[in-house]
């Protein structure tokens, strides 16, 4: 949405897009009364067909009222469960049982001259059927065809009103998945979050906020061990899982007998049925109006793909419509190189390839700039929030490419920040071509090829602090290399160069190691990590070095050594070696807080 890609991809599939029935994979075509004649005439000469008109499909009931309103109105035949029989000699419909009535409308030969007469035919048949009429060879061995004059299944009806371009918005009503309101994510509690120690037991805290401290909830679970006979002192993983299931889910109706203690220390006996720790936390989140309630229940809830529409975020009606056998979701879940790619071979043929024309080269134009700035490697279903700051302002540059404006001064901040050397190049390419559309950029940097890359270099110090604060020097790369007060120029000429140690630590023998990582993109990968030593994991820009560390790795870690609890790692396998450290520390861009404590 960022770039406008996803705009104009609604726009493609709401107006060169062919939806289809869900369950039957039937391509939904509306067609005129015309068109039926014509597929008719298509085919051979003397073809023997009946036009049939669907009236009841697969309905339990006798029908007796339906025969009666068809004699009156003249027809005189009827298919009955496959069987062509007069109406005044219709079998008697077991009324528990379902059935198939399909009224004979006309019985002919194919030739030129019955064109008036199918065109009447048909109108009689689309009028009875609801916009339905069905093709049948009345000689040949061959499966019925049923022709719809709405956006309609052929072979359960299924319909769709005119599609437009809200219908592929998830920020919409029209095409947002009704049980995930367009997030793509459901929320839930998770028994792994809520049963945090399954080696201790209820009364030790297996379930935090269910043990001794919490007097309330402790004797429930009191009343409850008396029930059902059962050790509250029992570690949690050796409980029966039906007594697990009831204390996390409730007892359904059977009631149980609580004491509760008022105020007064009088004991007081209620029975009632048990609603479960799980039920419990969703009623209390669904009611609370406590901010700090609902902050504190947020901890034990965990987030998975919507099970409708499978994270994609789009009702089930835009998620059945295809252009060149694609889905939307199928386009939006690839990488931008890929996607690129796809649009540049994509040719549509027909009513569709002369509306997709002008829409398609928007789309290639956009990818072409995504590509040029080194993102090839994003999918466009990526969220922002979830992008780092070189990726967001390098998706904003593109999207200023693509606007074409003249006579700006663009002002960037290191955009080269998590970028690969490799991608480096086309990044100042960008900026240049930025520049050649007529505007001014202006870039903070420390990379060198930025440096060198510009016409014209400001260099602020001479160091940091109450040190800085004035202009060293300005001019080209060779005029700052020539300036002996600049730091930066002493670097850029060689004259100063970065010491590196020529020896390195040795290993001491332990190691951390992670088994079968494949969130994201990694391909089920094996990492042994050596540790006291100064590690450094590197590789092109979208090669899963992320995923690897920050989105496997140190959430494990937080949970492990931490206690960390709203932390979820990337599908793995194992990891091992937390057993040798004490603590983990993520230093990340994320600001610190703003209390006087932080």
């Amino acid at each position: 949405t960022i770039t406008e890609i996803y705009d104009y991809l609604r726009l493609l599939f709401a107006r060169a897009g062919e939806p289809r029935c869900p369950d039957h994979g039937q391509p939904l075509r509306a067609q005129t009364v015309s068109q039926m004649v014509d597929q008719v005439l298509a085919m051979p000469e003397g073809t023997k067909l009946m036009l049939l008109a669907p009236v009841i499909k697969d309905r339990k009931g006798e029908h007796l009222h339906l025969f009666d309103n068809l004699r009156r109105q003249g027809f005189i035949r009827a298919r009955i469960n496959g069987v062509v029989c007069d109406l005044d000699e219709a079998p008697a419909l077991n009324k528990n049982q379902k059935h198939a009535i399909d009224v004979v409308i006309d019985r002919f030969r194919v030739n030129a001259g019955i064109t008036l007469r199918l065109s009447e035919s048909f109108e009689t048949a689309l009028g009875l059927a609801d916009g339905l009429a069905t093709l049948s060879y009345m000689d040949a061995d061959q499966p019925d065809q049923t022709l719809s004059a709405k956006f309609a299944c052929a072979v359960c009806n299924y319909s769709l009103n005119e599609m437009e371009p809200r219908l592929f918005s998830f920020n919409n009503p029209a095409g947002a998945c009704g049980t995930c309101d367009g997030l793509g994510v459901h929320q839930f509690f998770d028994v792994d979050r809520i049963v945090q120690h399954p080696s201790a037991s209820i009364a030790e805290g297996a379930i935090r906020g269910w043990d001794r401290r919490t007097l309330f909830y402790y004797n429930m679970l009191s009343s409850l061990a008396d029930h059902f006979d059962f050790d509250l002192n029992q570690p949690w993983e050796k409980l029966p899982s039906n007594l697990q299931q009831k204390i996390l889910f409730g007892t359904d109706d059977e009631e149980i007998s609580f004491n509760y203690v008022n105020d007064r220390g009088t004991v007081l006996r209620r029975k009632h049925t048990f609603e479960g720790v799980i039920h419990n936390m969703q009623r209390r989140y669904r009611e609370t109006e406590s901010q700090s309630v609902r902050e504190e229940l947020i901890k034990y809830m965990t987030t998975s793909d919507c099970p409708d529409c499978s994270g994609t975020r789009l009702c089930r009606a835009a998620r059945h419509v295809f252009v060149d056998n694609r889905r939307l979701e199928d386009i939006v879940s690839l990488p931008v190189g890929e996607c690129s790619a796809y649009f540049d071979a994509l040719e549509l043929v027909g009513r569709e390839g002369q509306i997709a024309d002008k829409i398609v080269k928007e789309i290639r134009q956009r990818f072409t700039f995504l590509v040029d700035v080194g993102l090839n490697y994003l999918s466009l279903q990526r969220s922002a929030d979830s992008l780092s700051g070189g990726e967001a302002q390098r998706i904003r540059l593109a999207s200023q490419i693509g606007a074409g404006l003249v006579g700006v001064m663009y002002i960037l901040d290191e955009p080269s920040i998590g970028l690969h050397q490799r991608d480096n190049e086309r990044l100042l390419k960008t900026l240049v071509r930025l520049r050649d559309l007529g505007n001014t950029v202006i870039v903070v940097e420390h990379d060198e090829d930025a440096i060198r890359a510009a016409d014209h270099i400001i260099d602020i110090g001479p160091g940091a602090g109450v040190h800085g604060g004035q202009i060293i020097a300005e001019g080209t790369a060779t005029q700052i290399c020539m300036n002996q007060d600049s730091t930066t120029g002493q670097f850029l000429s060689g004259v100063r160069a970065i010491e590196l140690q020529s020896s390195r630590h040795e290993s001491n023998g332990k190691f951390l190691s992670v088994e079968g990582a494949r969130g994201n993109n990694l391909q089920n990968v094996n990492l042994t990590l050596p540790l006291g030593l100064f590690t450094c994991i590197t590789g092109v820009s979208g090669s899963g070095k992320s995923t690897l560390i920050n989105e496997t790795l140190y959430p494990a870690a937080a949970t492990a050594l931490n206690n960390a609890t709203t932390l979820k790692p990337a599908a793995h396998d194992t990891i091992t070696g937390f057993d040798l450290l004490d603590k983990c520390i993520d230093i990340n861009q994320s600001p610190i807080g703003r209390t006087p404590r932080s």
